[in-house]
């Protein structure tokens, strides 16, 4: 019992961590920061985080031409395109639908794991995906779902972060990491991602002062940074100490703590349909997920397998 309550409560900490980085990044966003000024920041903070983090695992950096480009694609698939999306998409959408749609990653993958030849067609699987287009479209389709029906054309918009998010799972899972670690990967792309986001933000307008005075635009981006990072390299501990089948587990755990956030820190309220969305979307996470029959295991490497 003690065995499994540890990684658990590990587990629902992680929940309640990124679940609290759509309403910081809906503060970001408010405060008149937009999406390049952003990434560029939240791209440092976690280069700096991550960069700590591997210098006391006592871990270096490659920088050969298969890790550059390694980076180069995390960079541009992780963070770069699907952020730019996100935090255009959440300037108009309450946080909360921002959350469950984000949950729609795994059920984008397995179509994607299907064309990479990755993973094998499943009926269960398939009928999981039905119960996510099920909740995309309670989401869209009544009237009393969204609080204004203009926010109704940047659902697509929204959709652009777990399509994304999706792919770069099975890119891991096709061409591998080039023999680093999930923490090491993270941080290279870190550093790649902000070397092409500082001249965007800045020919783009958006870059950001990082001279104060600061207000809850700039607290907002710190923290959510800081605790993506954490959180992050968490996940990577727990997946060594549990499999990946367990820890996976934390997608649930995301949307419903980014819903209930939402309404503790921004003070947003839902209709029926978007709660009844959440649990067709939560129904669907769970027939996609790849079956394991040993879901708490003592060890599991944390390279290649663990990334994917």
């Amino acid at each position: 019992m003690t065995t499994r309550m540890g990684p658990i409560l590990v587990l629902l900490l992680m929940g309640v961590g990124w679940g609290l980085t759509q309403p910081l990044s809906k503060l970001a966003v408010s405060g008149g920061y937009r999406a390049f000024g952003l990434i560029f920041w939240q791209l440092v903070i976690a280069a700096v985080v991550l960069g700590a983090v591997t210098k006391l695992r006592g871990k270096s950096l490659p920088f050969k031409a298969r890790h550059l480009q390694l980076y180069l694609v995390i960079a541009l698939v992780g963070t770069l395109m699907p952020n730019t999306a996100s935090y255009k998409a959440i300037q108009h959408l309450p946080s909360g639908v921002i959350s469950v749609l984000l949950s729609l990653v795994p059920m984008f993958a397995f179509p994607v794991a299907l064309l990479f030849g990755v993973d094998r067609f499943s009926w269960l699987r398939l009928l999981g995906l039905c119960f996510g287009l099920l909740g995309v479209l309670l989401i869209i389709g009544p009237e009393a779902s969204l609080p204004e029906r203009a926010m109704l054309i940047f659902i697509p918009l929204a959709l652009i972060a777990p399509v994304f998010y999706g792919l770069e799972g099975n890119i891991v899972a096709k061409w591998g990491t080039a023999g680093l670690d999930p923490i090491q990967v993270l941080y290279g792309a870190s550093l790649m991602g902000a070397f092409i986001a500082f001249p965007l933000a800045i020919l783009s307008g958006q870059w950001i002062d990082p001279r104060p005075p600061y207000g809850v635009p700039d607290y907002a981006l710190a923290l959510s940074s800081v605790i993506h990072a954490i959180v992050y390299t968490t996940y990577v501990w727990l997946v060594g100490r549990t499999g990946p089948t367990f820890a996976v587990q934390v997608a649930y755990l995301v949307t419903g703590f980014g819903v209930i956030w939402a309404m503790l820190v921004l003070g947003e309220s839902y209709s029926g349909y978007l709660w009844l969305a959440m649990g067709m979307m939560f129904v669907g996470i769970f027939l996609v997920q790849p079956r394991d029959n040993n879901e708490l295991v003592s060890e599991t490497p944390t390279g290649k397998d663990a990334s994917q």
